[in-house]
């Protein structure tokens, strides 16, 4: 079984392209079954009759003076049981996520992560059936390239 799936570790480093997102350090929770980004500021608003949301986004671990701006497509809410153990109400966007040369669409939730250690977690539903997880392992299928942190984004707010 472990030849027909890529190995990843505990924690990697994605891409959210549709997002602006990148090198954004994510921890791999199996434990959890969505997928989260942090966020805020988030504004739900109509274009041409669809939902969509805004939103803000810290991307740098331990680092709120550096902010993204980005909107997408509002699927909707979804009750999710929070790390403290309390039922919380989040919007759900769909975005494609990189992961090495992998990329593919996952649900994600957005919340608030200011005070966790993560600011995305990639959850067992969006890895399901594409990776196998070493708990022990960092960084097994990912690196970030000095072009990866230097990409300017038009996108970005640097307060």
């Amino acid at each position: 079984m472990s030849d027909d799936f890529p190995l990843v570790g505990w924690r990697e480093w994605l891409n959210l392209p549709d997002l602006g997102i990148f090198a954004l350090k994510a921890k791999i929770d199996t434990g959890a079954r969505s997928s989260a980004l942090h966020a805020f500021n988030l504004e739900v608003f109509q274009r041409d009759e669809l939902p969509m949301i805004s939103f803000s986004v810290h991307p740098i671990q331990h680092n709120t003076r550096y902010i993204l701006q980005a909107e997408a497509p509002l699927l909707g809410w979804r009750t999710v049981r929070n790390s403290g153990g309390y039922l919380q109400s989040r919007p759900i966007i769909s975005t494609s996520v990189c992961l090495s040369e992998y990329q593919w669409l996952i649900e994600l939730t957005l919340t608030n992560r200011d005070l966790m250690g993560f600011r995305m977690l990639l959850g067992r539903k969006a890895l399901e059936k594409r990776f196998l997880v070493n708990p022990g392992g960092s960084f097994l299928l990912s690196c970030v390239s000095s072009t990866c942190i230097t990409h300017p984004s038009s996108n970005t707010i640097d307060g």
